[in-house]
């Protein structure tokens, strides 16, 4: 099965009431351990690739790593550029082969991002290639991404659908409330599960 896109797959989960789990790599072994684990439970599966990833893996590896899974398992698997930080890397990803690229313009203002949002989903879609965008700032670091607390701002719901509908973008990281990436919490931030363990809230949504 070759590579796919993530809009069949995003239906398919709309209608079968599941999720898609997305999962950040950069070396073999972490593509083999997915990939089997997808493979055992039957299940179409994102994977992730960030900055840090691309500069130390090489984009062209990765994109083999992925491919060879495929050879091995007969699954739905989707190839995404994980917060992409400008037009010229998500240029190179769609130009590469993936078949999903994220175009992170969440620190510009909201004209500036959906300009640019704009920019990359023009070029993606006369691709074939399949475009998440980002609204709000989540507090903490993902690799490349560095958002301290007071530069975190939620998502603007009124702000939503003039975005979607000016970009064209296919669907949309936002801030809730959510946590991203290593982020310290204290006590009084997280809550105790059944066991009476303090878990930190660290949930993101991407939509539709």
């Amino acid at each position: 099965m070759p590579l796919i896109g993530t809009t069949e797959m995003f239906k398919k989960a709309y209608e079968g009431h599941y999720a898609i789990g997305a999962f950040n790599i950069n070396n073999m072994e972490i593509v083999q351990g997915v990939t089997q684990a997808a493979a055992e439970l039957n299940s179409p599966i994102i994977l992730q690739a960030s900055a840090g990833a691309r500069k130390y893996a090489k984009p062209p590896y990765l994109k083999h790593l992925v491919e060879a899974a495929l050879e091995d398992h007969d699954l739905p698997i989707a190839l995404h550029l994980d917060h992409g930080a400008d037009f010229e890397t998500c240029k190179d990803c769609i130009d590469g082969g993936f078949t999903s690229v994220m175009i992170d313009g969440s620190k510009h203002s909201f004209e500036d991002n959906i300009a640019l949002t704009k920019k990359v989903v023009e070029y993606a879609h006369a691709h074939g290639v399949v475009v998440e965008g980002e609204l709000g700032q989540l507090a903490g670091i993902e690799d490349d991404v560095k958002v301290a607390a007071h530069e975190a701002h939620y998502t603007r719901p009124e702000e939503v659908e003039e975005f979607v509908s000016r970009t064209g973008v296919d669907s949309l990281a936002i801030a809730i409330g959510t946590s991203h990436g290593a982020f310290k919490f204290t006590p009084e931030q997280c809550t105790r599960n059944a066991d009476g363990v303090l878990v930190p809230p660290t949930l993101r949504l991407d939509i539709l």
